[in-house]
């Protein structure tokens, strides 16, 4: 027998006014019946408990318990008796036995009782198999087996996108990855949902963007109730950013990277916990190129014709190549470079990185985007042009003294 949570008692209400012609007869027979509830005898929902008429919904990371009872109906003392419980799934076969020792003898009417305990990882047909060994009064020895078959369905439908943080440009890119996880109750019933958190790989931090502050304190953006209905999804945001020692090592963070996994626990109706474990998450980092230069430092907001100064980073995202990189500054019609252009910046080691200074101002208001930014690599031949680098809000200085 399969062990699960009773449910609570329903039943229909039947009431009619009291010019009626039963009167007051069906309100007084909901207030004798003591299934309901004293005080709201029109609610379906009652206060006593029904035990389960049928095997049920069996879903993939909940915890499988069953009773299993040997009985002796004959009037003979039986002994040696060895009971054995296995669950055969698609891929494997496991052992759920409590004991693997015999029973030394069982009489007559006489049972032996075992409850089993398997968390359910594997969604299809399932079929648990009860083996019965024992011997005769005579000597011989006696088996039989019996078979339970049941089908584990999947909860929850899990979904997950990636996001880049990057700048609109070709090889500008920012360390920083969005994960979207939508997460959908396929089953009949509402769940609570305890837990859904990222467990991140050795190479990330994450950071839960599920939250917001009220009045000093985190609460929940989905509310203090976190129920979902059947079929209603839900969307949790995570952002994962590199350790700063697999940050700084151009080439570690790129190709089929590892994100981390989805932790999700859940409660039915009367506590009944479920998890779930996606597997590792993996996504397609950005392709940098050979060389990859990331903004350091920019201010939000800039006064008009006032030259003011960011911090580049420049990367030699190649493991094997020496580059030689002569930088050139060319004007837009917003932005205005300070400095030389055409300066060398000299010989950059592979799978290494500098930081550059640079000094710019603009002729117009507004949102500008910084650009015009070449690099040459004079050992190839090869210019890499960075545009839209950034965006910069420019003001009047009579607007920002204000």
């Amino acid at each position: 027998m399969r062990l699960t949570k009773p449910t609570l008692f329903t039943n229909i209400p039947v009431t009619c006014e009291e010019r009626d012609l039963p009167g007051n007869l069906f309100n007084q027979l909901m207030k004798d019946d003591p299934s309901t509830v004293k005080g709201a005898e029109t609610l379906m929902l009652g206060e006593m408990l029904t035990l389960p008429q049928n095997f049920g919904n069996i879903f993939l990371g909940e915890t499988f318990s069953s009773y299993i009872s040997v009985h002796n109906d004959s009037n003979q003392v039986v002994k040696d008796i060895l009971v054995k419980a296995d669950l055969q799934t698609s891929s494997q076969r496991l052992n759920l036995s409590a004991s693997s020792a015999a029973v030394a003898e069982l009489k007559p009417d006489c049972c032996i009782d075992d409850v089993i305990h398997h968390e359910v990882k594997e969604i299809g047909t399932h079929i648990l198999v009860c083996a019965v060994s024992y011997t005769m009064q005579t000597g011989e020895k006696m088996y039989f087996r019996k078979f339970f078959k049941f089908q584990v369905l999947k909860p929850l439908d899990v979904k997950t996108k990636f996001y880049n943080a990057e700048v609109r440009a070709v090889c500008i890119w920012t360390d920083e990855v969005f994960l979207e996880a939508q997460i959908q109750n396929i089953t009949t019933s509402p769940m609570f949902m305890e837990k859904v958190s990222l467990e991140p790989s050795m190479m990330y931090n994450v950071a839960e963007l599920n939250t917001v502050d009220t009045a000093g304190e985190s609460e929940s953006t989905f509310g203090s109730r976190t129920y979902l209905q059947p079929m209603d999804t839900r969307q949790y945001l995570y952002c994962l950013k590199p350790k700063q020692e697999f940050a700084e090592k151009a080439g570690v963070i790129k190709g089929v990277t590892v994100i981390g996994k989805l932790d999700i626990v859940w409660k039915t109706n009367l506590g009944e916990r479920g998890r779930l474990q996606t597997s590792q998450l993996q996504r397609m980092a950005p392709g940098y190129g050979d060389v990859r230069l990331s903004l350091e430092t920019i201010p939000d907001t800039v006064n008009l014709e006032e030259p003011f100064d960011i911090t580049c980073k420049i990367t030699n995202c190649s493991s094997e190549r020496t580059m030689d990189l002569v930088l050139e500054m060319c004007n837009t019609n917003s932005i205005h470079w300070c400095g030389v252009s055409g300066r060398q910046l000299g010989k950059l080691h592979p799978s290494s990185s500098l930081h550059l200074a640079l000094t710019l101002l603009s002729s117009v208001q507004g949102l500008q985007s910084v650009s015009g930014l070449r690099l040459t690599d004079t050992f190839l031949k090869r210019t890499y042009e960075y545009d839209d680098i950034a965006q910069v809000c420019v003001v009047s200085s009579e607007v920002k003294q204000s």
